[in-house]
């Protein structure tokens, strides 16, 4: 009787890791059915929420950030780093584990070092054009590296071996015709007829910058019927923001309701705020324009999708890696990149009216991104650690 393939996944922190993550695990559920996946990360992370929502198992480990802001706490690095791939080596054992898989961020790092505490085989995935701190150490414990962009290789030890998977997105995305879907997506979200559609998404938890400005531009645009402004806020920002719109008379009470014109005629409102996108696919299929942070997996889901975008990097990011995705975008001239501090309503209306205004440059830039392998990049991933395992798979050998 053959042996159920036994992979671990390392993946934490923030939707960036945790999705990519989830969407190998998707793959290698297509590819062996009774594949036993699970995952490791830390009680800090959103993989204490995002990973048991999906299916799979959590196991937690005593991990701290790679993080130089943590001032003298950085010293306990080393020490933590054994605890914690100690920890993981226990998981590796009970999961009875083939391969581990890091796929980047500080709760992945013990995962990596977990399997070479226990002898077995392991591959990371750095999913940023500049890889973060975590990836840079596993790089050096492990023989097999996949990367989302070919630049990465540089920044990376033995990056020379590497192989281009790109990012592994979600099976929803990878095959979404935003056309068919659109119908469904302005019913989903209660779009005005006729009106065109801006997407303002600042990752997993909302970005207050691009909040702001949102709201600024709903207040200035609350008498426009031709343009809807659609703001994913995160939970701890939903109240505060739909509260703003209402005071400045571009949101409802709640989202959906609808506001009196003069005359008597009903529409919606120009702007709707919400903590969270469940379907990523809809949001996807109802946008004429994405305001969004430039994460990795945004980066490769808007090139895949072909949604024309306005990147803000954020600012703090680790080697600023997000201005360096976003000039994946910009620089095919399939999105405009703006600068965090520079991102007002002013300056985006100064942006976006004329974008709005011109549906063929839009088209142009949707068309201008290079998918890539990321609709594939989860499958390829997935064959990648089932070759590592030892079970057969249907595609071409390891190589860089």
């Amino acid at each position: 009787m053959r042996t159920p393939l036994s992979v671990v996944i390392g993946a934490g922190g923030t939707g960036g890791h945790i999705y990519p993550g989830l969407a190998l695990a998707e793959a290698l559920r297509r590819a062996d059915p009774d594949a036993v996946i699970s995952f490791i990360g830390t009680e800090r992370g959103l993989e204490t929420t995002l990973i048991p929502a999906a299916g799979y198992r959590l196991h937690t480990v005593d991990m701290i950030p790679f993080d130089p802001a943590l001032g003298a706490k950085r010293f306990l690095l080393p020490a933590a780093l054994l605890r914690s791939g100690a920890q993981a080596r226990s998981v590796l054992r009970r999961q009875q584990a083939q391969v581990v898989v890091g796929m980047g961020g500080y709760p992945s790092a013990p995962a990596i070092v977990g399997a070479k505490m226990a002898g077995l085989p392991s591959v990371i995935h750095e999913s940023n054009a500049v890889p973060g701190r975590a990836n840079q150490f596993a790089a050096r414990l492990t023989e097999h590296l996949t990367v989302a962009f070919d630049g990465s290789r540089a920044h990376l030890s033995g990056g020379e071996r590497a192989l281009t998977v790109g990012m592994p997105i979600a099976a929803s995305l990878a095959a979404l015709d935003r056309p068919a879907l659109r119908a469904e997506a302005r019913r989903a979200f209660g779009i005005p007829e006729g009106a065109r559609v801006v997407l303002f998404n600042g990752g997993s938890l909302g970005a207050a910058r691009l909040t702001a400005a949102a709201v600024g531009l709903a207040a200035r645009w609350r008498d426009r019927s031709d343009v809807h402004l659609l703001i994913k806020t995160g939970p701890a920002a939903l109240a505060e923001t739909r509260r703003k719109l209402v005071d400045a008379g571009a949101g409802a009470v709640a989202p959906g309701e609808a506001r009196q014109q003069p005359g008597g005629a009903a529409s919606g409102p120009v702007a709707q705020a919400v903590p969270y996108l469940d379907r990523m696919d809809l949001a996807y299929a109802v946008a004429d324009l994405v305001v969004c942070r430039a994460g990795s997996a945004t980066i490769a889901e808007l090139a895949t999708t072909g949604v024309p975008a306005v990147l803000v990097p954020y600012p703090h990011a680790p080697g600023d890696h997000q201005t360096h995705n976003a000039r994946v975008l910009s620089g095919a001239g399939a999105a405009h990149l703006v600068p965090d501090a520079e991102t007002t309503a002013d300056r985006l209306a100064e942006l976006i009216d004329p974008l709005l205004a011109d549906p063929a440059r839009l088209a142009v830039m949707g068309r201008a991104a290079d998918p890539g392998n990321h609709a594939r990049a989860a499958d390829l991933l997935a064959e990648t650690v089932i070759r590592l395992a030892g079970q057969p798979t249907t595609t071409r050998e390891f190589t860089s």
